[in-house]
């Protein structure tokens, strides 16, 4: 473990820095904004233009890095973030001001990418999955100790906007003084919608308004604590302890999450947070302590809904497809962030701040409503399923090119960069081609050819994984092209499908 932690150290200390620096900036902003009596919608659109351009920054972070080099890209989009940092000082214009959040974003996912792609290259098997987990440390510490350091500035002026530029300097240090080999680039894996959706329909909507639900909190839950008397110093332990208990209860979640089905896990936290939700409608009036416990209850089913979803979405496609998946997921929670914290402000705007608990309570009542064991018919199924359970950080400023390092993806058998030979959404094929190709189709359910039967359409919810389902032995990949018949990743056959009975 320390040997770990030291070949990595100058990555995990950069990555540590700069959502230091992330996190104490996106909560300045909701307050800086909130005290100079500016609307909740230009709060939430702040938070929103940032997470577009970390969702929509990643092939231009992969263009840059190929241009120009991991080390040059990193120094300049450093560079970059301080500069759109800074720049806030001098300039007053909230449409100015958008457009510099959304430049940092694009910038700083750049900069993650760069990171990741180190800790990607040089990574043995056989420690990725201890590699990962440092690495979400790092993260999701950082993001803590960003709210907290929210108490070293009393005011609200221009000082927590040096601080955080000091930090995007700082975080150049370690990473243009590494020793470490210069790492080749993963290639963006592109997405294939149409086999993505066909097998993790619900798996998309838990990770959409899991990514409303973030957007949200980063972007509206400071103005929340402002408007009901808290200082910043109260706020950032506010926001502190939610971010720290949804980190620290994902691990005896995921044990629970190996041990029962995840739908039902998904739909009994979507209900507690439903009810907890509640008593914050503008019904009672709070003390302090008491809003920070309602807050880190909030946080242990909040933040741990993008790694619960991400479980049952490996659960369900091919093993060998999901680096494509993560990508995917990415996405969909990066869409959910965009629109999250808009819909808040405005409902915000409308009818008070005591309305974002409302929001929050709305978007679990949609969870509890889709996301239902009778929904799932056990069509799709992965071979190695119930797959492990991975402790996820909250923020979407770790680029999906982290998805590599996930212990559940081999990098030597994913082949997300070939196209999908058998689109699940496609017309059946004839029985007598089905018949033709079943010896060397990575779904034949038996070693002899059986009787053409009039194909059926298979449904296109994923699989519960029940308690006392064991993984099988990975299957042998074949050595093959692209584009061979033998290429693994085709669905997995009905006769190796079961329901859940629910």
């Amino acid at each position: 473990m320390a040997k770990t932690i030291g070949a990595f150290f100058s990555l995990y200390l950069a990555t540590l820095i700069l959502l230091l620096s992330s996190g104490l900036f996106n909560t300045y902003l909701g307050l800086r904004l909130t005290a100079l009596s500016v609307s909740e919608v230009w709060v939430g659109a702040m938070i929103a233009a940032y997470y577009l351009g970390l969702v929509l920054g990643a092939r231009v972070g992969h263009r840059l890095i190929i241009g120009v080099g991991h080390i040059r890209a990193y120094a300049a989009c450093a560079a970059m973030v301080t500069v759109t940092v800074l720049a806030m000082i001098l300039i007053e214009g909230l449409w100015l001001w958008l457009a510099l959040r959304f430049v940092a974003g694009i910038a700083m996912v750049s900069l993650f990418i760069a990171i990741e792609s180190w800790l990607n290259e040089q990574t043995e098997n056989a420690s990725r999955g201890t590699v990962f987990g440092f690495y979400m440390v790092a993260s999701c510490m950082g993001t803590v100790l960003g709210q907290l350091a929210l108490g070293l500035f009393p005011k609200l002026d221009s000082e927590p906007l040096v601080f955080v530029a000091i930090c995007s300097v700082l975080s150049l240090i370690p990473v243009t003084l590494t020793r470490r080999l210069h790492p080749a680039l993963q290639v963006p894996a592109p997405l294939a919608l149409r086999y993505y959706v066909a097998r993790v329909p619900l798996s998309l909507t838990v990770l959409f308004l899991a990514g409303m639900l973030t957007g949200a909190f980063y972007g509206l839950a400071p103005v929340y604590g402002l408007q009901h008397g808290m200082d910043n110093h109260q706020v950032g332990v506010f926001l502190a302890v939610s971010v720290a208990a949804g980190l620290v209860f994902q691990w005896p979640l995921g044990w629970l999450a190996d041990h029962m089905s995840r739908v039902r896990l998904i739909r009994i936290g979507a209900l507690l947070l439903l009810c907890l939700g509640v008593p914050l409608w503008g019904w009672f009036e709070f003390p302090y302590p008491a809003l920070v416990a309602f807050s880190g209850v909030l946080g242990v089913v909040q933040f741990t809904l993008y790694p619960m979803g991400a479980a049952f979405a490996n659960d369900n496609v091919d093993p060998e497809r999901r680096v494509g998946l993560s990508a995917l997921l990415y996405m969909v929670y990066g869409l959910g962030a965009c629109l999250g914290p808009l819909a808040a402000g405005g409902l915000m705007r409308a009818w008070g701040s005591d309305v974002y608990f409302v929001f929050v309570s709305a978007c679990a009542a949609l969870l509890v409503v889709f996301i239902r064991e009778r929904k799932v018919k056990g069509t799709h199924r992965s071979e190695d399923a119930p797959t492990q359970f991975v402790p996820m950080a909250d923020t979407l400023q770790n680029s999906h090119v982290m998805a590599v390092l996930d212990p559940r993806v081999d990098p030597q058998r994913d082949i997300s960069h070939d196209p999908v030979i058998d689109d699940p959404l496609a017309a059946p094929a004839p029985a007598a081609a089905t018949a033709a190709s079943a010896p060397t189709s990575a779904s034949a359910s038996a070693p002899t050819p059986a009787p053409a039967a009039t194909p059926t359409p298979a449904p296109t919810a994923e699989a519960p994984v029940p308690a006392s389902a064991a993984a099988p032995a990975s299957r042998p990949v074949p050595a093959c092209g692209p584009l061979s018949p033998l290429a693994p990743g085709l669905p997995a056959s009905a006769g190796k499908q079961q329901d859940d009975g629910a």
